[in-house]
């Protein structure tokens, strides 16, 4: 649910001055489309501006910042608009109407109550949305707007604090993704509600998401990002570099620089697994499709739904419709130069920050024993 999205779990302040993303290998191309922070306070005497800067603020926690970024209707407008996104949720509800008709639907996470829309039209006999951030006393004003007052009730507050006006649910729905998948680390809160509100045979939608990884050549905007520390305007800042290749970017990767094939790390069967399976280390090998250089390697994940009459689902792939997660590209500091055969492997570590757990830290391991380049490393990155 990422910039773009910009799931950000951090508020940050400005200066104000005058004018001021079970191994079941599930794919879906682009053949398979289905289809605040509060304002500060200003006084002016003469040309002095005053910044009101509320105390409170130094003591927000990481999930103050986080819920806070979600009360900001930007983000809100981009994932609607992610039509590969929200049209895949509405056709998972209204051609499986036989899966709400009738049910009590848990929508964690609930935004504007988008998916709580969908799943009451769809049939659902009641829909209780849990939303933390004040985009929640919107999301009441436009569930009665819309006449589902009836259906619909908007809890506003933190799943792991609420409480429901019934004991059990029959169906978990939830955009929970971030960057990479697991940044923000939305999917714990959805585990913690699943263990204590799914009945035993209840659906988790979606219940399946699988991570992949390839290489890229990324030549020039490796030079334009990277090497351009090198030289600025005549002076060396080439010691930013290092934090610079740390920080993953989150940006559309065209198909064309795709130089591997595409391997499978890990597919999450979300109606199973528990807390802490999202922390694990995968072996990977990736084997080049043709002669070339490689200058990072790209993740991007698959979401399915495996319960519905037709399987659904969307990729955010580089070989699928853009949507709002893009890819996360992860820059070598080498550059790998490959030849058509040859197999960059490794393994890559992902876990959640011992600081902050909605973020996420990456450790790369690669070698590459080539005709033409030897090269191996370790590199750590940090997706904040």
């Amino acid at each position: 649910m990422a910039p773009s999205k910009s799931k950000s779990n951090k508020a940050s302040v400005s200066s104000i001055m005058n004018n001021n993303r079970h191994n079941t290998k599930i794919r879906f191309d682009d053949n398979n489309d289905v289809v605040s922070m509060d304002t500060s306070k200003f006084a002016d005497a003469d040309d002095d501006v005053h910044v009101h800067v509320n105390d409170a603020a130094d003591n927000l926690t990481s999930s103050d910042y986080y819920f806070d970024s979600y009360s900001r209707f930007g983000i809100h407008e981009e994932m609607l608009k992610d039509a590969m996104r929200t049209n895949t949720y509405q056709d998972v509800i209204f051609k499986n109407q036989s899966l709400f008709k009738n049910k009590v639907v848990l929508d964690v996470g609930a935004g504007t109550g988008i998916l709580s829309l969908f799943c009451a039209k769809g049939g659902a006999a009641h829909v209780y949305a849990v939303e933390c951030s004040n985009i929640a006393d919107m999301a009441k004003q436009i569930v009665e707007i819309n006449g589902y007052s009836d259906v619909i009730t908007v809890i506003k507050g933190k799943i792991e604090e609420i409480e429901l006006p019934v004991p059990k649910v029959d169906i978990i729905i939830s955009e929970w993704m971030g960057y990479f998948l697991l940044y923000e680390n939305m999917l714990d809160t959805v585990l913690y509600a699943r263990d204590k509100w799914l009945v035993n045979d209840g659906l988790v939608l979606p219940d399946r998401a699988s991570l992949f990884l390839t290489a890229i050549e990324d030549s020039q905007y490796k030079e334009d990002r990277i090497e351009f520390w090198d030289n600025v305007y005549g002076f060396d800042m080439s010691c930013i570099k290092e934090t610079v290749i740390k920080e993953p970017l989150v940006e559309i990767v065209e198909q064309k620089q795709i130089v591997t094939n595409t391997q499978l790390l890990k597919t999450m069967d979300i109606s199973k697994m528990v807390i802490g399976d999202a922390s694990f280390t995968a072996p990977f090998k990736l084997v080049a499709q043709r002669n070339d250089y490689v200058h990072a390697l790209v993740a991007y994940f698959d979401v399915t739904f495996t319960k519905c009459y037709k399987l659904m689902g969307f990729s955010t792939g580089p070989k699928s419709r853009a949507t709002h997660w893009k890819q996360t590209i992860l820059y070598l500091e080498d550059v790998l130069t490959i030849c058509l055969g040859e197999t960059i492997t490794g393994t890559i570590a992902i876990s959640q920050n011992s600081k902050n757990p909605r973020e996420v830290d990456i450790k790369l391991t690669y070698e590459l024993n080539g005709k033409r380049c030897v090269a191996s490393g370790v590199r750590h990155y940090h997706m904040r």
